[in-house]
C-alpha cells in the first residue's frame, strides 16, 4: 500500500494531465460548449460574440484594433466580420484620414443585440458553479500567465 501511494505522489512531467497546455486547452473546450449552446440563441458564433464585445465597449473601431484587442490577425478576423456585416451586426467603412484603415461599427440591430447577450455572463457563472470573486481571481491568473507567455516569445 506504501507504494501506490508514494507513486502517487511522485510528479511525472510526461503525463497528460500534468500539462498546463491540456489543463487549459479542455478548459477551453469545455467553456466553447457552455458559449456555443448559450450563443445560438443569439445566433452569433464565439468568435463573432467576442468581437460584439470588443464593439460594445466602444463603437467605431478599426480592424487593426480589434485584431489586437482579440489577439487575432486579419486573415482571421475579416471573415468574421462579413459574417457579422452580412447579418447585419456592423458596417464596415474605409477610414477618411487613412483609407488602407477600415471603421468597424454597429448598427441599429447589433446595438440591440447588446440586451439579450447580457445574460451570457451571468449563465457562464453559473455553468462555471464559481462566485464572481473567484472567477475574477481566475481571470487575473490567466492575463499574468498570458503575459509571461507572450513575453517568452
Amino acid at each position: 500500500m506504501k507504494s501506490r501511494s508514494k507513486a502517487k505522489a511522485a510528479f511525472n512531467p510526461l503525463l497528460l494531465d500534468s500539462q498546463l497546455c491540456f489543463a487549459l486547452y479542455s478548459t477551453s473546450l469545455a467553456m466553447n460548449k457552455v458559449y456555443r449552446k448559450l450563443l445560438r440563441g443569439l445566433d452569433l458564433t464565439y468568435p463573432q460574440y467576442l468581437v460584439m464585445l470588443v464593439l460594445w465597449e466602444g463603437d467605431e473601431i478599426t480592424v487593426t484594433d480589434i485584431g489586437e484587442r482579440l489577439f487575432l490577425d486579419s486573415a482571421t478576423l475579416t471573415p468574421l466580420l462579413k459574417r457579422l456585416e452580412a447579418a447585419g451586426l456592423v458596417t464596415r467603412k474605409r477610414a477618411v484620414e487613412d483609407e488602407r484603415q477600415v471603421i468597424v461599427g454597429l448598427t441599429r440591430q447589433g446595438r440591440e443585440l447588446r440586451a439579450q447577450a447580457e445574460a451570457v455572463p451571468h449563465s457562464i457563472a453559473g455553468a462555471a458553479q464559481c462566485s464572481l470573486e473567484e472567477a475574477q481571481g481566475m481571470m487575473k491568473t490567466l492575463h499574468a500567465l498570458r503575459e509571461k507567455l507572450s513575453a517568452s516569445l
